[in-house]
C-alpha cells in the first residue's frame, strides 16, 4: 500500500488518469468534439459571428421536421463542443444520412434567430 504523499513511480500517468476520471463526461466530450473540428480544418461555432461565412464540423444532436410557413423544413442541431448551431434545410422532409449522432461538416453564411446561430440550406459533407 503506498504511503500518503508518496510519489507515483509511473510518472504522471496516474495523475492524468485520475484527472480524467474527475472531469465531467460532458467536458471530455466537448474537448473531443473541438479536437475533431480542428482536425477537419474547421472553425469553432463559438468563434463565429452573425453574417460570417463559416465552415463548421460537429455532431448532430437532434433532427426534426418543422414546417415554416406551410413549407417543410428539416432542422438539425449541430454541436462542436464550443456551442451549437441550428441547421435548416428548407423544402426538405428528409435527407439521407442526416440523423442524430452523425458527424458532418457544413458550409454557409451564419444568421441569427432569436439570438442563436442558424445556417439555412448549407452545403454539407457527411463524415465516415
Amino acid at each position: 500500500m503506498p504511503r500518503l504523499g508518496a510519489k507515483d513511480h509511473r510518472g504522471g500517468m496516474l495523475g492524468r488518469a485520475l484527472g480524467r476520471l474527475a472531469t465531467p463526461t460532458a467536458s471530455i466530450e466537448d474537448a473531443e468534439m473541438r479536437d475533431d473540428a480542428a482536425k477537419a480544418g474547421c472553425e469553432l461555432i463559438a468563434d463565429k459571428a452573425d453574417r460570417q461565412q463559416a465552415t463548421l464540423h460537429g455532431t448532430l444532436r437532434s433532427v426534426t421536421l418543422r414546417p415554416r410557413g406551410g413549407v417543410p423544413a428539416l432542422e438539425a442541431e449541430l454541436c462542436d463542443g464550443s456551442g451549437s448551431v441550428l441547421v435548416v434545410w428548407l423544402g426538405r422532409r428528409r435527407i439521407e444520412g442526416i440523423t442524430p449522432g452523425r458527424q458532418l461538416t457544413v458550409h454557409g453564411r451564419l444568421g441569427a434567430r432569436e439570438g442563436e446561430p442558424v445556417l439555412f440550406n448549407p452545403r454539407y459533407e457527411l463524415s465516415a
